[in-house]
């Protein structure tokens, strides 16, 4: 990746879910410094609020705050996410879909159904039908388009404990890949994933509570592969599933 413009993202919409923490959050900063319109969607207003706070700080172009809960199953309320982002912005020129969560980290057989049930709908089906509803906004977009998928090492190898959360990682890869095929050589929308490997969140706290998180790098550093996805400069990649981290 060749150092990028830092107005890469000009006059660009993007939307970022989970962008109220961690990658989510970092990723929203980072889009608005190189000139785009964020879309800030998550569950907790709060905060989203302190998100839009720090872009503001910054004077960078204003955002948007869209709550959202991702457990909800009603595809009528993403129909209608999707139209609110049509009335009020036109179309969309990226979207970064980040927000999931981890669920348990146990044995299947100590597994429990609703949590299972919660990690599926948000990881998964709520994922979907983003993908659904977000494609005819990124077909609108003026020039090139990009989504991006987040997943993860456990969605490539399963793992021992790691339950619902890396079977979700599976179907995040599969969705991704069908997803490119499908917009192959029929739109200007590339379709990627990145797996952002450890990184310092609250999320990784969970999964390893004996960890010294300064061992840990924080979400900046890997923030370089996301902008360079979301940026005109990756046209041509697509299908792909990238890590953020050299391994």
């Amino acid at each position: 990746m060749s150092e990028q413009n830092n107005k890469s993202l000009e006059n660009r919409v993007i939307l970022v879910t989970g962008g109220g923490y961690g990658i989510g959050r970092e990723a929203a900063l980072t889009y608005a410094r190189a000139g785009a319109t964020v879309l800030l969607l998550g569950r907790t207003e709060e905060a989203l609020n302190d998100t839009y706070d720090l872009i503001e700080a910054e004077g960078l172009a204003q955002p948007a705050v869209l709550p959202f809960d991702l457990e909800r199953d009603d595809e009528s309320l993403y129909i209608e996410l999707a139209q609110i982002i049509s009335n009020n912005f036109g179309h969309l020129d990226g979207a970064l879909l980040n927000a999931s969560v981890l669920g348990q980290r146990t044995m299947l057989e100590n597994y429990h159904w609703d949590t299972w049930q919660k990690v599926i709908q948000i990881n998964v089906n709520a994922q979907f039908l983003l993908t659904k509803h977000l494609i005819p906004l990124l077909r609108d977009a003026p020039a090139d388009a990009s989504l991006i998928y987040t997943t993860s090492s456990v969605g490539r190898e399963g793992r021992a404990y790691w339950g619902a959360y890396s079977v979700s990682k599976f179907a995040t890869e599969g969705l991704m890949q069908v997803t490119a095929q499908e917009l192959e050589n029929t739109s200007k929308i590339r379709v990627n994933c990145i797996n952002p490997g450890a990184t310092r969140t609250a999320m990784r706290a969970a999964a390893y509570p004996a960890e010294n998180p300064a061992t840990v790098p924080p979400a900046s550093e890997i923030m370089p592969v996301y902008l360079h996805l979301m940026s005109p400069e990756s046209v041509g990649t697509h299908g792909q599933s990238i890590d953020a981290q050299a391994k």
